[in-house]
């Protein structure tokens, strides 16, 4: 199953190479083939990485990835130790599913201050969880899932295979491509950077939150990429979860509402190979940093962006997270008791198009490269959603709960002793580290090394 997955995410890019695979789904309590669709990802990922290597080097070397390693990889902020103790639980308890009327479920997204604000604005209560599901209840699904929109929040209505499939998004969304590798301008052939890994030299600036966009830049850091991640201060972030999408990156705040931030962030912008952002449609172009705009700033950019919807349809504006793609979808209901709707356990929307972002921008590079140009690399949540539920089912698995053996390692940070995963894709000539221990947002100064 993952070679065929493989197959096709080869063709999206036009890459050729072949990748060894162990192991088998089921690994985990879905119905899914999350092993299979994340070891297929990393192993495209893996097989780019030697694309650029071989640029370098006119050398070729072997893919190797393990299934229940690649699994595990889809959740891999669970398995994150501090000096040997867990971070606090990423879910905001006033996170999840509430009934509505006619025995249905909107899970409304609290992970964000804002976001929780304004769904507990359109329901008339305090922050008190069962004040909220007693307020839910007098509401139609639909009704409430439209209001906290509007609003300024983010909330799902759950609905079943069925139900999804007869929505107006959904249409488009199987129209969509799943990856998009487009050029948008003309620039001459840039060679990659002297280096002894696959992107050496090679800088990315990282403008994404949660999970999805911080694992693409992780990924190119993973082979060597010197990547700046720019948060604010004032902008909520994924609290310890940063540590374990922050391996191999450096941190620093700036503040794009200032002059003086916009002016810092063109400068780095101006000596930078891959843009990545994660901000919901049009949100960075009224600061000057559209695609279009970056790529006149610096021709010969690679612009990687991530939407939850998609470039069509209604929803295309509209704020989404693997959570809620997952309810709106009918992926919830499958992986629930008959009854309400479960989430998956593990973040495979993330963490899947995360990987998915960085192949494609390394994709771009090596076409830079080659014939020269300004690229655009496009991924949603919704589509890669689709791809996983293409995969098709089987009888779902356990959930480990510790870190799988042989799986772990131990980094040294600013923020304390890190137990976090290693690096699943096996490399034969460059293997995957990361050079850089995890910092806390805005560590360092607003520079590249």
């Amino acid at each position: 199953m993952p070679q065929a997955a493989l197959r096709e995410l080869l063709a999206l890019g036009n890459l050729q190479g072949e990748a060894s695979f162990s192991g088998a789904d089921p690994v985990l309590r879905t119905p899914y083939r999350v092993g299979a669709a994340g070891a297929a990802a990393l192993a495209a990922a893996g097989l780019a990485a030697c694309e650029l290597w071989a640029l370098r080097s006119g050398r070729r070397q072997s893919v190797a990835v393990d299934l229940r390693a690649a699994a595990a990889s889809l959740r891999s902020g669970f398995y994150l130790r501090i000096d040997g103790k867990p971070p606090p639980a990423p879910w905001d308890p006033m996170s999840g599913f509430y009934p509505v009327r006619d025995g249905r479920w909107v899970s409304i997204h609290c992970n964000f201050a804002h976001h929780r604000g304004a769904a507990m604005k359109v329901l008339g209560t305090a922050e008190d969880r069962a004040r909220a599901e007693e307020a839910s209840k007098l509401w139609d699904g639909l009704q409430l899932e439209n209001a906290i929109h509007a609003a300024g929040g983010c909330a799902g209505l759950a609905r079943t295979a069925q139900q999804w499939a007869a929505h107006p998004h959904a249409v488009a969304v199987a129209d969509q491509p799943l990856l998009e590798i487009l050029r948008i301008g003309d620039a001459p052939p840039r060679a990659l950077p002297s280096g002894d890994r696959p992107l050496s030299g090679i800088r990315v600036l990282d403008l994404t939150r949660v999970l999805a966009g911080p694992t693409c830049a992780r990924t190119l850091a993973e082979h060597g990429a010197d990547v700046l991640k720019i948060t604010a201060a004032h902008l909520p972030d994924s609290g310890a979860i940063e540590l374990d999408t922050g391996l191999g990156k450096l941190a620093a705040h700036l503040d794009l509402r200032s002059a003086a931030g916009v002016v810092t962030l063109r400068g780095l912008l101006s000596s930078a190979d891959v843009f990545s952002q994660s901000y919901r449609p049009g949100a960075l172009a009224a600061r000057g940093f559209s695609p279009e705009q970056a790529a006149s700033l610096r021709p010969g950019i690679v612009c990687v962006s991530l939407n939850a919807w998609g470039q069509t349809g209604p929803w295309k504006d509209r704020r989404g997270f693997d959570s809620i793609v997952q309810t709106a979808s009918g992926m919830a209901y499958a992986s629930g008791d008959g009854t309400k709707p479960r989430l998956m356990p593990c973040s495979a929307i993330d963490y899947v198009s995360g990987t998915l972002m960085a192949y494609g921008a390394m994709v771009a590079l090596a076409r830079r490269a080659r014939e020269g140009g300004s690229w655009l690399v496009r991924v949603a949540l919704a589509r890669v959603g689709k791809w996983i539920v293409d995969r098709g089912t089987v009888e779902a698995g356990s959930v480990p709960g510790e870190v799988p053996a042989g799986l772990a390692m131990e980094t040294q940070s600013p923020a304390g002793l890190i137990t976090h995963l290693k690096p699943v894709v096996q490399l034969s000539e460059t293997p995957a580290r990361w050079a850089r221990p995890p910092v806390p947002l805005g560590h360092h100064r607003p520079e590249w090394p």
